[in-house]
């Protein structure tokens, strides 16, 4: 152990000299052979943090906090900045296609454009036109059905005729089977696949809903929708 230096007292006497009870500390500290970091330290802190007199610190124990009995998060917030989620739409400033299905009836469709089609034919939507379309025709031997023994979605090659005269091709072709949902054959998948189109079935009220989300997004050059009315009888 050994006792602080002049150079020391005198730097600490010099900087401390406005604070009465720091200049007796630094006295005492002169008088005893100690060591200078276990006084020092304690001395500069308690000459910056108050001139008069240094406060201690107090450990405050942690308040005990019972668990919530419920999720009720109390009244909604009337707030003008709060943020409705529900609200939001990323498509809303985007116009929809003249092509949009505005409404699937049992004999037909309304389009967006005014365009009503009835007396029980179905609609081919490609390009941005549209078209009045009946697959039915000429079905299994005359029969006017689309579904076969197997339970299959099945129509004939002429039913996508129309599909090999756009250019470009849509992406994707969504077909609404009218009511119900049936499987796809694969003959007839395979004729579709074969023109670089990828092919979604679903009922005909859902796939109005998603050409009409689809078609918005990507525009009606990708999107295609062939839909059945949700009325024909024909099966």
């Amino acid at each position: 152990m050994h006792p602080p230096s002049p150079q020391l007292l005198r730097a600490l006497r010099t900087s401390i000299s406005a604070n009465p009870r720091a200049t007796i500390a630094c006295t005492q500290l002169a008088s005893r052979s100690i060591s200078p970091v276990s006084q020092i330290t304690p001395l500069l802190i308690s000459h910056r943090n108050n001139s008069n007199h240094a406060r201690p610190t107090r450990m405050i124990p942690r308040a005990h906090t019972a668990k919530p009995s419920n999720r009720d998060r109390g009244p909604p917030s009337k707030e003008d900045t709060q943020t409705d989620f529900a609200a939001l739409n990323v498509l809303g400033n985007i116009p929809a296609p003249t092509t949009a299905i505005d409404a699937t009836l049992d004999t037909g469709f309304h389009l967006n454009n005014g365009v009503k089609i009835t007396g029980g034919d179905g609609v081919l939507l490609i390009g941005g036109e549209a078209f009045a379309w009946r697959p039915w025709h000429g079905v299994e031997g005359g029969k006017d059905s689309m579904v076969n023994k197997k339970g299959q979605f099945e129509v004939g090659e002429q039913a996508w005729g129309i599909l090999n005269l756009v250019w470009p091709r849509p992406d994707m072709l969504i077909i609404g089977m009218g009511e119900t949902v049936f499987p796809l054959s694969p003959e007839t998948k395979r004729q579709i696949n074969s023109l670089g189109v990828r092919v979604e079935m679903l009922d005909t009220r859902n796939a109005a809903a998603q050409f009409n989300l689809l078609a918005t997004e990507r525009g009606v050059s990708e999107i295609a929708a062939a839909m059945i009315p949700i009325g024909w009888k024909g099966r």
